[in-house]
């Protein structure tokens, strides 16, 4: 049973959510996604996905399945991004705990440059 769900989210659309507490450091998710060569994600900027995906690699971005395109950003996540561009997968790990019923959110910086 995943500990996650997808609910209203004020002021931001949707966005997940606990449905069971989650402890610091635990795996909240971890997602394939769809890569897409340099070619193919400019015509993402002409569809609704174009604020759904993220650099992957150095010339490729990818579009998240599962949870993943739905986490909402925050300056001070409590969870973070991890790629795993071999195994073309998306990890969503707890930086802190998180309790039922909190939304799970990240830095999207984390996805698109080297955070320092």
């Amino acid at each position: 049973m995943t500990k996650l769900s997808i609910g209203s989210s004020e002021g931001r659309g949707l966005g997940v959510f606990a449905r069971a507490p989650i402890a610091q450091g635990e795996t909240v998710e971890r997602t394939p996604v769809i890569v897409l060569p340099d070619p193919q994600w400019e015509l993402l900027e002409r569809t609704s996905l174009h604020e759904y995906y993220f650099l992957w690699g150095e010339d490729a971005v990818a579009i998240a399945t599962g949870f993943g395109m739905l986490y909402n950003h925050t300056s001070d996540p409590n969870a973070r991004l991890v790629r795993h561009l071999d195994s073309r997968e998306l990890e969503v790990v707890a930086l802190r705990d998180i309790a039922k019923g909190e939304e799970v959110t990240v830095r999207y910086e984390s996805v698109w440059f080297p955070l320092k």
